[in-house]
């Protein structure tokens, strides 16, 4: 496409919300990738925080409650969106979600408008209307998956046309992640914050607090962690999200294995790089498959020893015995003696390790990439 062309054109992008998270993130970069491409970008939610950041990169933010599922709601907001689409002359709708996936469908076949819809997670049903509510996911002009693991979900489950399907893993800021550019300075600040003494070696489980992201399994392996280990301060990092009562379960189950004084519970952090690099070690226990897996990827990224379950988009990304450590999941037992390798190992073993993950995670996730093929994926649809 030629830049004039390009210029005429709108990308519209929806997704409940733009708080914290990894489709929230991925919509924030390929809306900044819009705007320098030369499209007009707008991206419509029910607000956050990030919506500033839409704004500073030169797109437009329409505010409207897309993540409610009444239907009514839903039907409504796809005439609503119909007459977006014709009033701003959109050339390609680009969803992360599924509520707002069927007003969007509705409103493009109202337009004839392009379809876009991203994959962000492996979606279950345990009956045939919610499989229904999920197949909207894969009823678009092009499906993008976030790992191999959700495309092959995605085609066995729903019956996705392999030949719609493009697999772009998620990407992230290598100018932000980049260990060379964190200061004692910023490491000093978060150990402070969190109470993490000098000499104490931290392992960091940093991911919203619900318990299939698998934080009690890291509580129960801290309780089993051999005594050589020495002075070793697990920090759960993450806001419960109205989940009061998960955090007041593992609050009970950190005084239970009499855990205060080497488990904290920390509920936000504004310098995530830092906090990787303050790190002896990341982890991951979820419970379910991750999509993707964001997490790992940073951390190994900052050139931090990474464990992860056996389990979704983390069996992609990590490879043990070269750049981190897969263990089964829901067993504190595996977890803790992965975490007591992870923490012995030898300086030579470690700088070997951080030198492969970080050139393999450099390599194939770089967000410059994951913005390109996706734009590549909207010039296929305006072409046409």
């Amino acid at each position: 496409m030629v830049q004039d062309e390009a210029k005429m054109i709108t990308i519209l992008q929806i997704i409940p919300s733009l708080g914290a998270g990894g489709a929230e993130q991925a919509c924030v970069d390929v809306a900044a990738g819009i705007t320098m491409a030369g499209y007009r970008s707008i991206v419509v939610s029910s607000g956050g925080p990030r919506v500033a950041e839409i704004l500073k990169a030169g797109g437009e933010h329409i505010t409207r409650s897309v993540h409610i599922k009444n239907p009514m709601v839903m039907l409504a907001n796809a005439l609503w969106l119909a007459h977006v689409i014709r009033d701003r002359k959109v050339g390609l709708v680009h969803v992360r979600s599924r509520a707002p996936a069927w007003s969007a469908y509705w409103a493009c076949r109202m337009t004839s408008c392009p379809f876009v819809t991203t994959n962000h997670a492996a979606y279950k049903f345990s009956n045939p209307f919610k499989k229904f509510y999920n197949s909207v996911m894969v009823k678009a002009d092009r499906i993008i998956a976030i790992s191999s693991f959700i495309a092959a979900h995605i085609r066995k489950n729903y019956h996705a046309d392999a030949a719609k399907i493009r697999i772009i893993p998620r990407g992230i800021d290598f100018a932000k992640f980049a260990p060379e550019k964190i200061t004692e300075e910023r490491r000093g600040k978060l150990r402070a914050a969190w109470g993490v003494a000098e000499g104490q070696r931290l392992t960091l489980l940093p991911s919203r607090l619900s318990p299939i992201k698998g934080q009690s399994v890291l509580v129960e392996a801290m309780a089993l962690s051999p005594p050589e280990l020495g002075d070793v301060m697990a920090v759960i990092l993450g806001d419960d999200q109205g989940r009061a009562g998960y955090r007041r379960e593992l609050e009970d189950l950190i005084a239970a294995r009499k855990l205060q004084n080497r488990v904290r519970l920390v509920a936000h952090c504004d310098d995530m790089p830092a906090a990787y690099s303050l790190a002896a070690l990341v982890v991951a226990p979820s419970l379910i498959p991750e999509g993707f897996g964001r997490v790992p990827v940073e951390a190994m990224a900052m050139g931090v020893p990474v464990i992860a379950s056996d389990l979704g988009g983390f069996t992609e990304t990590i490879h043990p015995g070269a750049n981190g450590w897969l263990v089964p999941p829901n067993d504190p037992q595996s977890l803790a003696q992965a975490m007591t390798k992870a923490l012995t190992q030898t300086p030579e073993q470690h700088a070997a390790e951080a030198q492969t993950a970080m050139q393999q995670v450099r390599a194939r996730y770089d967000k410059t990439k994951m913005v390109t093929d996706t734009l590549a994926v909207y010039d296929e649809l305006v072409r046409a």
